[in-house]
């Protein structure tokens, strides 16, 4: 099973973008949030899209494509976070 949680915690992305989206969590409402990003139900089937969806924005910030939504990547860091913590905890 993939470790989220160590998939963000060794996330590198620039500190506002973070600190955005920590703060951001406190608005996060799953059953609006999450169906606009993903289609899932449960964090583990989530999560995998979540992230893929991340790494396609990061590519595109990285490249300065004029394309890059800031918003969309902080609604993105903000549901993986909050999915995550959704996780059971394992031993």
């Amino acid at each position: 099973m993939t470790d989220f949680r160590a998939i963000l915690a060794e996330l590198r992305r620039p500190r506002l973008l973070i600190r955005a989206a920590r703060h951001g969590m406190g608005d996060y409402r799953r059953d609006r949030d999450l169906r606009r990003l993903v289609d899932a139900a449960a964090p583990e089937v989530a999560l995998p899209e979540l992230i893929l969806q991340e790494e396609r924005l990061e590519t595109i910030r990285r490249a300065g494509d004029a394309s890059y939504s800031l918003t969309r990547h902080v609604e993105v860091l903000i549901a993986m976070m909050a999915e995550t913590r959704l996780l059971p905890r394992t031993a």
